[in-house]
């Protein structure tokens, strides 16, 4: 069973939610990147040119393709002048690599042990890197299966530092890896690694302070990734673990709040995410949950608005318009009410897991089949406005778009599209 493939932040304000913000967030103009783990905002949104009314095979022309690459599930990263995609390559080793985004010419690659196997029932997905990396300020944060965080110079490729998360606080290897993605606040980069939530000085790698320890191994060790909010008027990063959700303090650590998230062997993967001031999350085995977060001291921190029994899987949700648009366990897309907790319709079945990004009320998502779908956001009915094949392989890497340019890493393949 596959558990994730995940990020890190160059973060803006985050739809009136946080004013937490990174500097790489003025890299380059809106709408032109893709620099991290759900794109400039870590929600799903898109900013820059409208996109088209429709989808089919011919509003998809392929700019370039490089082929022959060692797997991954990590999402690859869009500047102005470069696709950064990973690959774990030969089962020995991690490798990232950094191509010209207009020609598709290689420009550097870099590469470190970093060979690991997943438990059995998860090895028939692989045992190669997850994480998306992320960049900020010229800094790629990149974190490897054996529970390393690799900072390298993202226009040579050159390694500027490297934390091992298991020698630095001696705790044991996750039994799945490192596939958390990283978070870049202003002079910080945090990452749920280590067997706990982990602040580190973004240009030197020293370690801040280690919170939320959760002993890591099989049953601990993070399958989703931090988010930043404002809930309360309290600026924190919502961070999910195998069984809890917790909100904390950016600048100390400080345990704000904390509640149990049910799960099926610890199966919390997707991002939490926020709809006016109150948490939405959805769990494998457990079903899905609003949550509201109470300001100041009180007995009852936090309270469970509504609880459904649709359950999410590893795809994190888009929210527009007070609802959640949610790809499900049992390979259904759903359209579920944050108000009422209801849901406003179910399809049928698609494939096991969907990569989605939003822009206005369109979402476009990308099955791991290899397909790419335009829907239509509303509430009334599920309304496909297109659909193009672009992969006849395995698509679990989440996709990146950044002007009218797609790109979409399957197991073996790094394509870039242009929209038409």
């Amino acid at each position: 069973m596959l558990y994730h493939r995940l990020v890190c932040s160059s973060l803006v304000v985050l739809l009136g939610f946080g004013e937490l913000t990174s500097s790489a967030a003025a890299e380059d103009p809106p709408g032109s990147s893709w620099l991290q783990w759900r794109g400039p905002t870590r929600d799903g949104f898109v900013a820059g040119a409208a996109w088209p009314d429709g989808l089919s095979g011919d509003r998809l022309e392929q700019v370039w393709q490089v082929e022959d690459l060692g797997p991954s599930y990590s999402g690859p990263l869009l500047t102005e002048e470069l696709v950064i995609i990973t690959e774990t390559r030969d089962a020995a080793a991690e490798r990232v690599l950094a191509y010209d985004r207009a020609t598709g010419e290689k420009r550097w690659q870099v590469s470190w042990d970093g060979a690991m196997t997943v438990p059995f029932f998860a090895a028939s997905n692989g045992s190669w890197i997850r994480a998306t990396p992320c960049l900020d300020e010229g800094r790629l944060y990149v974190a490897g299966m054996r529970d390393l965080l690799v900072c390298l110079d993202a226009a040579t490729g050159e390694e500027l530092w490297k934390v091992d998360f298991m020698q630095a606080f001696d705790s044991p290897l996750p039994a799945f890896g490192f596939v958390s993605s990283p978070l870049v606040i202003g002079e910080h980069v945090y990452v749920q690694a280590g067997s706990g939530f982990v602040k580190l000085n973004k240009v030197t790698g020293e370690v801040a302070w280690r919170t939320l320890d959760d002993a890591g191994g099989m049953n601990g060790s993070a399958f989703s990734s931090p988010f930043v909010a404002t809930l309360n008027g309290v600026e924190q990063i919502l961070v999910q673990g195998r069984e809890n959700l917790a909100g904390v303090d950016p600048a100390d650590g400080t345990v704000l709040w904390q509640t149990p998230v049910e799960a099926f062997r610890g199966m919390n993967i997707v991002t939490p995410t926020v709809i006016d001031g109150r948490v939405f999350t959805t769990s494998y085995g457990g079903g899905s949950f609003l949550f509201s977060v109470a300001s100041g001291e009180t007995e009852k921190p936090v309270d469970v608005v509504w609880r459904n029994k649709v359950q999410g899987y590893m795809s994190t949700p888009i929210i527009i318009d007070g609802h959640a648009y949610v790809h499900l366990r049992n390979q259904r897309f759903a359209c579920i009410n944050l108000t009422t907790g209801k849901e406003a319709w179910i399809t049928k079945p698609f494939g096991k897991y969907w990569s989605m990004v939003a822009q206005g009320d369109r979402i476009l998502a990308l099955d791991e089949t290899g397909d790419l779908r335009l829907i239509k956001a509303t509430p009334d009915a599920f309304t496909l406005v297109g659909e193009a094949k672009v992969s006849d392989l395995e698509s679990w890497a989440h996709l990146a778009i950044a002007g009218d340019q797609i790109a979409i890493r399957d197991l073996d393949r790094i394509t870039l599209w242009r929209w038409k």
